[in-house]
């Protein structure tokens, strides 16, 4: 009796262990079918054009190309174009931080006349694609004289309704006694939001932030609209524009994508923990 009772404790063990082997085999091919693009991507950068284009396509270089990196910099103005992506992507996280949290928040905590009907007309902008604003977009930014100019680019995007919907409903979830607490101690509104519940929304904030950055970086449409000249032009638009009308230079593309991709990837890295935290408080998950 003994020797049974201990079979039939031993036995769920070891399926839990053949199921959890089981579990890492699915993922691992999951994650390398999602890696191998990148693999695929880096293979390229370091070939030649002819290995690029050859059928069967050649997995492996016969020779590592790294003169495709330099070949970057003599086809485009690769560092201004760099310093400008970083102007934007950083304008439009600070103003998306500062605008959606202080919407959010107002959404989320106080109660004004039509409040649920603006919140409601804000988000049906979610529906609208971005690309029926570029006309009048554009004939403001070139009525204020911003064409070809940082702002010009950050202006359009330094507010967004899935920014403001992401802070409102973490604000949301934030316990009520936290404001009534603030408000014996003779906080106003603004110095609650700033002093309470601002520093209590850093996971949402950090998922924003990762969020917008990687909007802001990716973004082609409005800055090709809105720029002309190649030094003032972002990444995104640089790199599509190594695209030739009869040759492609798929390399010299490749390696321009994986310089654009590696700031971002870094910090993408190094902030995915607060990401998911934030979507996580948020009410957010998938």
């Amino acid at each position: 009796m003994q020797n049974a009772s201990h079979a039939t404790t031993r036995a769920p063990r070891g399926g839990r262990r053949g199921n959890n082997i089981g579990a890492h085999i699915i993922l691992s091919i999951g994650g390398f079918i999602m890696v191998f693009p990148f693999l695929w991507q880096i293979l390229m950068s370091l070939s030649s054009t002819a290995e690029v284009t050859s059928v069967p396509p050649t997995l492996w270089p016969s020779e590592l190309r790294f003169d495709n990196y330099l070949e970057v910099f003599r086809q485009i103005p690769f560092l201004d174009q760099f310093w400008v992506s970083v102007q934007v992507a950083v304008a439009t996280v600070v103003g998306q931080i500062v605008l959606c949290s202080m919407a959010g928040y107002a959404f989320a905590r106080m109660r004004f006349a039509a409040s649920a009907i603006i919140f409601a007309v804000m988000l049906s902008i979610l529906m609208i694609p971005n690309q029926a604003y570029i006309i009048p977009q554009y004939q403001i930014i070139q009525s204020l004289g911003w064409l070809d100019t940082v702002q010009g680019i950050v202006i359009p995007t330094v507010f967004s309704a899935f920014g403001t919907f992401l802070m409102r409903q973490f604000f949301v979830n934030l316990p009520t006694e936290l404001e009534e607490a603030a408000r014996l101690d003779g906080a106003n509104s603004f110095q609650i939001f700033w002093k309470v519940m601002l520093p209590l929304a850093r996971p949402s904030i950090g998922a924003l932030a990762i969020v917008t950055i990687l909007a802001a970086w990716n973004n082609l449409l409005w800055p090709l609209v809105v720029t002309s000249r190649a030094e003032d032009r972002p990444l995104s638009v640089g790199i599509a524009s190594l695209n030739g009308q009869y040759v492609i230079d798929y390399p010299v593309m490749m390696a321009a994508s994986l310089m654009a991709m590696a700031p971002i990837l870094i910090l993408f890295i190094v902030m995915q923990r607060r990401v998911i935290e934030g979507l996580a408080h948020s009410g957010l998950k998938g």
